[in-house]
């Protein structure tokens, strides 16, 4: 079939990366339409179409232009600290967005197939078992990010009763180069990069780091995602898929493999504001079922993306 993917959110970090799995996973004739709230010229997609989940009207509209035979519904807010300044508006794009989106696939082109892409911190406090996640895992979330994910997934999920189509994905941790500074992963190996270029003092200023969870490289988990579209005529809709590797890295353990790439010798300093302890210490996925359905299995180890990382980031300093 010919496959003619919309993705909403591309301008963000995972689009990119979901465009490449598509073009690898789907063939090269794959159409894809990348949407953002702002739009305007991007280096992978070359133009991005404006568009604003939040505004149905428009989300009607787009999905009457571009008719798709998949939608991979990527726009949210991406870091948790966005999320919680607020709330209102994280409701707004997580949940009235992406049923606007699942309302304009049921009405205008029913034979569309959703890829609602979630979170797996939908799971919250179910992590504090200690065992792995898997789809079937009671959702218990602890703060707004969370809370309006799985609100947005339940909601997707309730519409397939009404005949829509949709993959429920539910991602774990994932980085990869491009990823801001919000995040640890980049926040650490870009202080790094600024001292190796003597913009900053030595020193890394760190909070709790003992925190675990489960990490994926981002074109793993963009991976998963394209396989989601080529095989969504052999799955029965509403499949949700965790994505997540099975294994725990301590955050600490992280910025040490960082470090020790490192051109120069940096020292590491508690600081006391940012000592908070983790409400989920530990937080692991099963994607058994992705690797039985999807075929999908993750391909780049860990500790590559942590160097292909400090390297980018390395980059960024250079040319600023």
């Amino acid at each position: 079939m010919t496959y003619r993917v919309l993705i909403t959110g591309a301008s963000g970090f995972v689009g990119p990366y979901v465009c490449d799995a598509l073009r690898r996973i789907c063939g090269p004739d794959v159409v894809v339409v990348a949407t953002s709230k702002d739009g305007g010229p991007h280096p992978a997609f070359g133009e991005v179409e404006p568009l604003d989940v939040t505004d149905a009207t428009a989300v009607h509209d787009a999905i009457v232009r571009h008719r798709p035979t998949h939608v991979i519904h990527l726009a949210a807010l991406a870091a948790l600290g966005a999320a919680q300044a607020n709330p209102q508006n994280t409701w707004r794009i997580h949940v009235e967005g992406a049923l606007n989106v699942a309302h304009a696939i049921l009405d205008k082109v029913p034979d569309c197939w959703l890829i609602h892409v979630g979170s797996g911190l939908v799971y919250g406090e179910s992590a504090n078992t200690g065992r792995p996640l898997d789809e079937n895992t009671l959702l218990a979330p602890i703060d707004d990010y969370a809370v309006t994910k799985a609100a947005a997934d339940l909601a997707v999920g309730a519409l397939a009763c009404r005949g829509l189509k949709c993959v429920r994905m539910r991602p774990f941790n994932h980085t990869g180069p491009g990823q801001t500074e919000a995040f640890a992963v980049p926040a650490f190996a870009m202080q790094i990069a600024r001292i190796e270029a003597g913009l900053a003092a030595p020193v890394i200023r760190v909070g709790n780091l003992d925190a675990r969870r489960d990490f994926l490289d981002a074109r793993d988990i963009a991976d998963a995602y394209a396989r989601a579209v080529s095989n969504s005529k052999d799955m029965a809709p509403n499949t949700i898929f965790n994505v997540a590797s099975g294994l725990s890295w301590r955050i600490g353990d992280i910025l040490d493999r960082l470090l020790a790439q490192s051109s120069v010798r940096i020292v590491t300093e508690r600081d006391p504001s940012r000592m908070r302890p983790s409400d989920l210490p530990s937080i692991v996925g099963d994607a058994s079922r992705a690797r039985a359905l999807l075929g999908w299995a993750p391909e780049h180890r860990f500790e590559d993306t942590l160097a292909a990382i400090l390297t980018d980031c390395r980059a960024q300093v250079a040319k600023a």
